[in-house]
């Protein structure tokens, strides 16, 4: 099966998984481990860089080949974006980024002018940006014409768990772009990743569905079986929908 390539990079796995708001780190490794996810993304503005190594988040990432996708989570702004990104690449020797410019608290929701803005300059710096964005084609487009390597629409409200929203703006996303499209934010459980590869997404970036669940391993190895269904799904082609029953067996021959 063709892999998720991102700028100059392949990847088996098509799920991307976050590391915040786990238990404790090893529920956290564990997790990362049976989701089969070769990307883990790291909130900048949250990581503390002062553990004892036995601990460290990078280490741990790192001893399991894990490619480290620094976030910008908790910009308000263009100018802190860049500068969360620029410190990022200096701590981390990465121009990976994954780019949030938030609009406000209550919604998290994306602010297009300063993500526009942010992206820009980023990729004239060098980045390989990966952004958060609103599920608007003409966003969308826009981030792929400045040059992102990939668009990142959310399916609904980050944390909110309530599944693929508006699964008709992500099918005119998908025919709207060529970079690859990944769902970021609001998968709720696997049917709603299943959803999102279904409708033709390169993948599913989440972090609060599995990392909030009940049993965060579980979920995790749920979701990766998910993500490959509905990967496979979109890839061999759904019947189309009718009103009335077709039935499957033929009627010639029948007995009377």
């Amino acid at each position: 099966m063709v892999k998720l390539k991102i700028a100059e990079n392949s990847y088996t796995s098509r799920l991307l998984i976050g590391t915040a708001g786990y238990p404790n780190f090893h529920i956290m490794t564990e997790a990362i481990s049976a989701s089969g996810a070769e990307i883990a993304t790291v909130s900048m503005r949250r990581v503390k860089f002062t553990e004892d190594t036995a601990e460290n988040l990078f280490t741990l990432l790192r001893e399991r080949n894990i490619t480290i996708l620094p976030n910008t989570a908790g910009c308000f702004t263009a100018k802190d974006a860049i500068l969360t990104a620029q410190l990022a690449r200096e701590a981390l020797e990465t121009s990976l980024i994954k780019l949030e410019v938030i609009g406000d608290e209550q919604t998290l929701f994306p602010d297009v002018e300063q993500l526009l803005i942010a992206a820009e300059t980023l990729i004239e710096n060098g980045f390989t940006v990966l952004p958060y964005c609103n599920d608007d084609p003409i966003t969308c487009k826009k981030l792929q014409d400045v040059g992102c390597a990939a668009v990142m629409p959310l399916g609904a409200p980050i944390g909110s768990g309530m599944g693929i929203r508006n699964p008709y703006n992500l099918q005119i996303i998908r025919d709207s772009v060529q970079v690859p499209l990944i769902v970021d934010a609001g998968v709720g459980t696997a049917s709603d990743a299943a959803i999102a590869m279904e409708l033709g997404c390169d993948g599913v970036l989440l972090n609060t569905a599995v990392a909030k669940a009940h049993r965060p391993v579980m979920m995790a190895e749920a979701m990766k079986k998910a993500v490959e269904a509905g990967r496979s799904a979109f890839l061999a082609g759904r019947i189309p929908k009718k009103l009335y029953a077709t039935a499957s067996s033929p009627i010639d021959g029948i007995i009377e």
